[in-house]
């Protein structure tokens, strides 16, 4: 895939994505013109503008307005040691004891979200800060206030994604943490469940949108 130069190529080939799809998006709205971005640019981001994103997440709903996020922001230095710490528990993972074992064939996705992860500038570290380590046991109402926390987050980390779009920077929403869980809570010495990560940076790539399952197949009126 040949590189982009400016926003302007990336503009343009958003808009032949949409027209592609069908999608009729006369606001440019950063709903639609949202991707997974796997090629960042070897561009700093500013401090202030990672604040502005973070903030738009914090303005997203949550259950009992209780807004169990907390984001650690990582770079340079920190971010090598978070990554190392993810790859020994990826390989520990792999080779010495699973605790996901039924999920092995997402290990060779995780290594490439690693390799990834290691050429953006910045990864925000996710937490729901009510949350517990999932490998514990929940009863039915923790289960039941985990399941509307978790909710909740990915309403946040959503905000985050789309503000990022509107400033013109790219994300990769990221899950494959979950395969050094034990390893990168300890490396963050925080409390809270690690939800994910979202990878910030200036995109290098603009992929065309994947496919999506028609209204037909997601909806059903009751009216």
């Amino acid at each position: 895939m040949p590189k982009l130069t400016s926003i302007t190529d990336i503009s343009r080939k958003m808009a032949k994505n949409r027209a592609r799809v069908g999608i009729d998006c006369m606001d440019n709205s950063s709903i639609y013109n949202r991707r997974s971005i796997r090629k960042f640019q070897d561009k700093p981001v500013a401090r202030e503008t990672i604040e502005e994103i973070i903030r738009a997440g914090s303005a997203a709903p949550s259950a009992k307005n209780r807004q169990p996020w907390k984001c650690v922001v990582l770079g340079n230095g920190r971010k090598a040691g978070f990554l190392d710490t993810m790859e020994r528990g990826i390989d520990r993972e792999e080779h010495i004891h699973a605790m996901l074992p039924k999920s092995g064939s997402g290990l060779a996705d995780a290594k490439n979200t690693l390799r990834i992860m290691r050429e953006v500038p910045i990864l925000i570290a996710v937490i729901n800060t009510n949350g517990n380590n999932p490998f514990m046991p929940l009863d039915a109402d923790e289960r039941i206030t985990e399941i509307c926390d978790t909710l909740s987050v990915g309403a946040f980390i959503e905000n985050m994604l789309l503000r990022a779009q509107e400033l013109g920077l790219g994300t990769l929403w990221i899950a494959n943490t979950c395969f050094a869980y034990e390893e990168l809570t300890a490396f963050l010495a925080m409390q809270g469940q690690l939800i994910g990560a979202v990878a910030l940076g200036y995109a290098d790539e603009c992929p065309d949108m994947r496919p999506r399952k028609r209204l037909e197949e997601i909806v059903e009126f009751m009216l």
